[in-house]
C-alpha cells in the first residue's frame, strides 16, 4: 500500500509543480499565495505551520513573494513583534487567476478516477493523515 500511495503522490506532485513553474512560480510560492487566498492575513509562524515547513524556509519564500510585490508584512496592531502577511492588490489577482487554473489542472489529473472514487480516496487520506497526527 505504501509504495502505491507514495508512487501516486510522487507522480502527481510532479506534474503539479510542472504545472507551477508555468506561472513563474515555485512550488513553495504558489502554496503560500494559496494559503492567503483561502485563510487570509496570517503571521509568520501561522504561514509556516500552515505550509508545513520551518521558519527560515517561510521567511525566504515571503522575501521572495515580496520582492515581487505579491505579499506584504505588516506589523500587528496590538502587539508589533508579530509580523503578518497579506497578498498585495497583485498577489490577489495572480491568485485568483492562477489558483483557478491550476485547480482545472489538477481536477484533470484526477479525471482517471470517478467522483466517487476522488471522494473516497479523499476521505480515506484524510483518515490516515489524521490518524498519523494522532488526531
Amino acid at each position: 500500500m505504501w509504495v502505491k500511495l507514495a508512487r501516486a503522490a510522487a507522480t502527481m506532485g510532479k506534474l503539479s509543480r510542472e504545472n507551477i513553474e508555468l506561472f513563474g512560480l515555485t512550488e513553495p510560492q504558489f502554496g503560500v499565495l494559496e494559503t492567503l487566498g483561502h485563510k487570509g492575513v496570517l503571521t509568520l509562524g501561522e504561514l509556516g505551520k500552515k505550509r508545513l515547513v520551518s521558519g527560515g524556509n517561510i521567511t525566504c519564500v515571503v522575501d521572495n513573494l515580496e520582492k515581487e510585490g505579491l505579499v506584504e508584512r505588516v506589523f500587528n496592531d496590538e502587539d508589533r513583534r508579530i509580523i503578518e502577511v497579506r497578498l498585495t492588490k497583485k498577489g490577489k489577482a495572480l491568485f485568483e487567476r492562477v489558483f483557478v487554473q491550476h485547480a482545472e489542472w489538477i481536477s484533470s489529473l484526477a479525471a482517471v478516477l470517478t467522483e466517487e472514487e476522488q471522494e473516497q480516496l479523499a476521505r480515506l487520506c484524510k483518515k490516515l493523515g489524521l490518524g498519523l497526527a494522532g488526531e
